[in-house]
């Protein structure tokens, strides 16, 4: 088939299937609001929670390392693209998650690849909770392992399954893989009880902590902190680049699994180096964390989703609320509703999410104002009850 004909084909399938994305530019920092395509909208799509990605510190930071370390890091780390900033930004990250070591990676889905496949293979066996990030799925088809999937969040369907590996692998290495806040639904695993299960049964377990760090506990340090499990789960992967503002990823654990993947990661081993200028942003806003301005703005932030939740009646498990719509079209007309009133907030379908599922996906963050969480909540709330309003209150933007 020709090549072009090939690309046409399968883009009108994609249109046809009303599931045609496209890219819109947006020429502002992140923020509450950003000016897209010309237009200054209210932001409730965004994961940068703290509101950091334009915060003054990590904007010095990277400004000095750039400064002096220039803009690219020149080979992979092996090679001879470690740079001091690499090395205090994972000292500063096993601090901040209770952990010996970490590593950092150029992006979450690059942490997943290398990690996972580098703990498990060809007759070990993976578990996983069925809305794991795309990520995680993917590394653990790469993985080559057996597979199985449970239930969301269902605790029996996850023992049954690592019972039937134990009986079925008896030597094989058995590894978990869950989130710790999902992405598209905003709620949090029963980490206890996993945890549990998995010493019960002799298994290993990755919690990617991506949606959690900076957004849950009192200081931002995620499910596993809050709960004091770091010593009792082998490996947690995190993300830089939404709620810490950055760019990049992390693994953390033990001094030896670090050292462990630095040899066996293949997409640390082979990736040129995440720039250093990228990596002290990330330790600028880990360091913020652990500060009283850290504390503050972790506070608002559970004050943001609290009085988001109020409004429309939905726990506030994290920074994460979907409205179902189980309907593609209506997701994409709500969502464009919302943006002709000035509201940026995402229309999520698949494969991102299951087919019945289509919602929308709105985002709190630290940085927004009070006012227009419940402006906003005013219409959600319309959405979720069935009432259909002509009008959306406008957002008030200071700016023109």
């Amino acid at each position: 088939m020709n090549f072009d004909q090939f690309l046409t084909g399968e883009l009108g399938k994609i249109q046809r299937a009303g599931l045609r994305r496209s890219l819109r530019i947006i020429n502002s920092p992140q923020g509450p609001e950003v000016l897209l395509e010309g237009r200054w909208v209210a932001n409730f799509g965004s994961n940068d929670y703290l509101g950091l990605a334009a915060h003054p510190k990590l904007r010095d930071a990277a400004r000095e390392t750039l400064d002096e370390a220039g803009v690219g890091s020149g080979a992979s780390r092996l090679i001879s693209g470690t740079h001091a900033e690499h090395s205090l930004l994972e000292g500063a990250l096993a601090r901040f998650k209770r952990t010996d070591a970490a590593l950092s990676f150029s992006s979450g889905y690059a942490a997943a690849l290398g990690t996972i496949p580098a703990l498990v293979g060809k007759g070990d066996v993976i578990v996983l909770d069925k809305l794991s990030h795309a990520c995680l799925v993917d590394a653990a088809r790469l993985a080559g392992a057996s597979l199985r999937v449970f239930p969301h969040n269902r605790l029996d369907k996850l023992e049954s399954h690592l019972r039937w590996a134990v009986q079925s692998f008896p030597t094989a290495r058995v590894l978990v893989l869950i989130e710790s806040v999902y992405s598209m639904d905003g709620d949090r695993a029963p980490l206890r009880e996993i945890v549990e299960l998995k010493e019960k049964f002799g298994a290993w377990l990755l919690v990617d902590e991506a949606h959690a760090i900076g957004v849950v506990g009192k200081e931002g340090r995620g499910l596993v902190d809050e709960f004091g499990l770091a010593n009792r789960i082998e490996a947690q992967m995190g993300t830089l680049g939404k709620a810490l503002g950055s760019s990049g990823a992390y693994i953390c654990g033990r001094a030896s699994l670090r050292e462990y993947l630095v040899n066996r990661a293949r997409s640390f081993i082979f990736s040129t180096a995440p720039p250093p200028h990228c990596a002290a942003a990330s330790r600028a806003a880990v360091e913020l964390l652990e500060s009283s301005e850290g504390e503050r703005l972790v506070q608002k932030l559970h004050d943001n989703t609290a009085g988001l939740g109020a409004r429309i009646s939905l726990p506030a498990q994290s920074a994460i609320f979907p409205i179902i719509l189980g309907d593609n079209e209506l997701a994409v007309q709500a969502s464009g509703k919302l943006m002709e009133a000035g509201y940026l907030v995402p229309a999520i379908r698949y494969p991102t999410v299951a087919r019945g599922s289509e919602r929308l996906r709105v985002t709190v963050t630290a940085a927004h104002e009070i006012g227009a969480i419940e402006r906003l909540g005013s219409h959600l709330a319309a959405l979720r009850s069935g009432i259909q309003k002509a009008e959306i209150e406008k957002p008030r933007f200071e700016r023109t």
